[in-house]
């Protein structure tokens, strides 16, 4: 089933059969078309499921770790690591499925297509740009001057509800999520995650009440980023191509945002008013994210001058602006490392970490993502306004919202009332799962030390469903 050298890889949209009577007599055709449509697709679909049981496979990853200690120590031998549990934990970590199955999906690639074929998609078709903004922008938000200077920010909000972890909680799901239309939704994830850190989860809130935010956090969020037509990655794939101003984001979803976050955080905020008052009684707890908590003593980072939050601000300012030219954002990143450690004084220690790990897992989701157009496309082009709209949601839990958006784009003469539904479907179903919407990996990276053996996606599911349907029902109004 080699490719000839000549041969398009994957084969592009028009290039396929007309379509068919019924969707699944296209989506026949397709397949016969190109039979690796269904290799990559089966994989991809393993991987979700990967994503599912990543829980389950860190906590036995535990278990297998402590009966190896317990086994060395009954036995009088000097302790070392378990191999097996080494494993298992790499494959529990969230992070690491898109990556580990695409590395699964070119083994498939290169035995039934090629060895040319495989390096081609890899190198040549598969834009890494968003992976690689991802792991800037979201290094940058986590710095000390410009967690201080959101934190400060959203202080005088927090005030207004007597600056109680309730007030902060609230400021930070509402205020704190429309960041994403202006610093972009990466940003925003990031502040309003290490903000939460500090002002809500260190309070010990129980596990219902973890779940509730978090998926409220994603949903807040997917939609935060809509005022703008530059900010939010699933928007920006069709503001160019359909004309799509600010002025029209605002007219159209405007109302609709901010009517979203109110009643979906209000509504928890009313499920959960007992606890949320009583969190207040609570003293935080010593494990914390942010720098200035975390160091003290006599190295502890001395307060941060105006100067130093403004050119922080500007290295963000420059990434965002430049944020389709690798190049210059990433060159900029490292003239920003420098500048850190000159004033390492009023700095923490930059964590990669996180936003390595986050860019390993968009990297691997844009990679299955390149290949599942021949599926997703016939799909939203064979639904009406209503129908589009919950199906580009149920999509959107299984793909990046921005993939999403991005193959409606393709779709020709969609008529208006389809681009609005296919954007209003991709964004509000942008909470359900860690996959729907690039930053939730961010998220969940910066608060999985929350959750105990790692995030659930069946119980993020159910944190998610209460806002995504509040906000589905104003989105069709």
């Amino acid at each position: 089933m080699e490719l000839p050298p000549t041969a398009a890889f994957p084969t592009p949209l028009d290039a396929y059969p007309p379509a068919g009577p019924t969707l699944w007599v296209t989506l026949a055709d397709r397949l016969h078309a190109d039979p690796f449509n269904g290799i990559a697709t089966g994989i991809f679909a393993l991987a979700i499921v990967h994503t599912f049981l990543a829980a389950r496979v860190m906590s036995v990853a535990h278990r297998v770790d402590a009966r190896h200690a317990a086994r060395l120590r009954d036995s009088g031998e000097a302790p070392r690591p378990s191999v097996l549990a080494g494993l298992l934990h790499f494959a529990g970590e969230v992070e690491i499925v898109f990556g580990l199955w695409a590395g699964v999906l070119l083994l498939a690639m290169v035995f039934t297509l090629g060895w040319g074929t495989a390096k081609g998609y890899l190198n040549h078709t598969v834009d890494y740009t968003e992976p690689l903004f991802f792991v800037v922008i979201m290094a940058l938000a986590s710095t000390r001057p410009i967690v201080s200077l959101a934190d400060g920010a959203l202080s005088r909000v927090a005030a207004l509800g007597g600056g109680t972890p309730a007030a902060w909680w609230f400021t930070i799901l509402t205020v704190g999520s429309l960041l994403g239309s202006f610093i972009t939704e990466a940003a925003a994830m990031t502040i309003c995650a290490l903000l939460l850190a500090r002002r809500f989860f260190d309070r010990g809130p129980s596990r219902s009440l973890r779940y509730a935010t978090l998926g409220l956090l994603f949903v807040n969020v997917s939609i935060g980023g809509m005022l703008t037509h530059f900010a939010a990655a699933p928007v920006l794939m069709v503001a160019r191509p359909w004309g799509w101003t600010t002025a029209f984001m605002l007219e159209r979803f405007g109302w609709r945002v901010a009517a979203a976050l109110l009643l979906s955080t209000a509504s928890y905020a009313a499920v959960f008013h007992r606890e949320l008052r009583e969190l207040a009684r609570r003293p935080s707890s010593a494990v914390l994210a942010e720098p200035e908590r975390r160091a003290d003593g006599p190295g502890a980072p001395q307060a941060v001058p105006a100067w130093v939050v403004l050119v922080h601000v500007l290295f963000m300012v420059w990434t965002v602006f430049t944020s389709h030219e690798p190049a210059l954002f990433i060159g900029g990143f490292l003239f920003f490392l420098g500048f850190a450690q000159a004033t390492e004084a009023y700095q923490a220690p930059i964590d990669l970490r996180a936003p390595l790990l986050v860019g390993f897992f968009l990297g691997g989701l844009v990679v299955h993502g390149g290949l599942q157009g021949w599926w997703i496309a016939p799909v939203l082009s064979s639904l009406q306004a209503t129908p589009l709209f919950l199906g580009t949601m149920a999509l959107t839990a299984f793909n990046d919202n921005a993939l999403v958006t991005y193959l409606a784009s393709l779709v020709p003469n969609l008529a208006d009332p389809m681009k609005v539904a296919v954007l209003g479907g991709a964004v509000v179903g942008g909470g359900l799962t860690v996959v729907a919407n690039a930053p939730n990996p961010a998220g969940q990276a910066l608060l999985s030390r929350f959750f105990g053996g790692g995030v659930s996606p069946l119980k993020l599911l159910a944190g998610a469903a209460l806002p995504t349907l509040i906000t589905a029902v104003l989105f069709l109004l």
